[in-house]
């Protein structure tokens, strides 16, 4: 039973704690809060995240095809797609920018963009399942999940407005692949896989590098430490990988060729694999 504490000369009310009475700004009392384990609320669920300008941009030639091939997996995975919004985002920053539009209204109007890219892959999967997940769903995916649903999220996390400011730019730093990456943290989930339209993670982008060296597996903190110039995947990820407590292991993925997504899915090291160290605590 709960103890209720009564104490001092104004007699205040306490409900015994290890929290009781300390302000949640005091970092020992915070670092104290890691005391129990991380419930894993759907450790059955892979996370697929679709590139909006790397896959979805691409037309049905792309589409269609890693749309076959996640029907046919949904037999024996459960997943959770999202999806990025291409180049129709870019354009929209492009115009908010130009407009004088703050960091925290470029991620609002952001998140309207995902929604339509999730709304054409809902109509295309919806004779096989495919439903249109909102964020105020979240209670329902454990029923959609054992029904043999596919969900279809926007990447874009809910900041909106309250988007942290990124310093010397305007663009939001919470981007598509992040808010996926939270959401493969906050359900436990069994596997986050990233689609993108080449083979994983290279030192450079070798569309205009060609030479640029391929890395099939590198820890965070390297991977952080070699500061690339430029990333396949949202450096927010990496950044929080290195605190997260479920998704310590993600996996890049080209969608140009469907049938690694199954491979990918059965565990096998295709693509790039980041994963956080072995024995690395959280926050450390």
């Amino acid at each position: 039973m709960t103890e209720i504490i009564k104490e001092g000369s104004g007699h205040r009310t306490h409900i015994k704690s290890p929290l009781m009475r300390e302000s949640l700004m005091d970092r020992r009392v915070l670092a104290a809060s890691d005391t129990e384990p991380v419930l894993p609320i759907l450790p059955n669920t892979h996370v697929v995240h679709i590139g909006g300008s790397s896959i979805l941009d691409r037309g049905k030639d792309a589409i269609l095809p890693l749309l076959d091939e996640v029907v046919r997996c949904r037999a024996n995975y459960r997943l959770l797609l999202g999806v990025g919004g291409g180049a129709r985002l870019r354009h929209t920053f492009h115009i908010a920018l130009d407009l004088g539009i703050p960091t925290g209204g470029l991620a609002m109007v952001a998140g309207e963009v995902d929604e339509q890219n999730r709304a054409m892959i809902q109509a295309v999967l919806a004779k096989h399942g495919g439903i249109a997940l909102h964020k105020d769903q979240y209670a329902e995916l454990p029923l959609w999940m054992a029904s043999g649903m596919i969900p279809i999220m926007s990447g874009m996390p809910p900041f909106q407005f309250w988007e942290p400011p990124t310093g010397s730019r305007r663009i939001p730093h919470f981007r598509e692949d992040y808010g996926m990456f939270i959401v493969s943290e906050v359900l436990g989930a069994a596997s986050m896989i990233f689609v993108k339209d080449e083979d994983g993670l290279y030192s450079a982008d070798p569309k205009r590098e060609p030479d640029a060296e391929f890395i099939a597996a590198i820890d965070a903190r390297e991977l952080l430490a070699r500061n690339f110039p430029d990333l396949i995947i949202d450096r927010a990820v990496v950044e929080s990988m290195l605190h997260a407590r479920s998704t310590r292991r993600v996996q890049i993925i080209n969608g140009l060729k469907p049938e690694l997504l199954g491979r990918a899915l059965a565990g096998e090291p295709v693509g790039t694999i980041i994963t956080v160290e072995k024995g690395a605590k959280h926050g450390k």
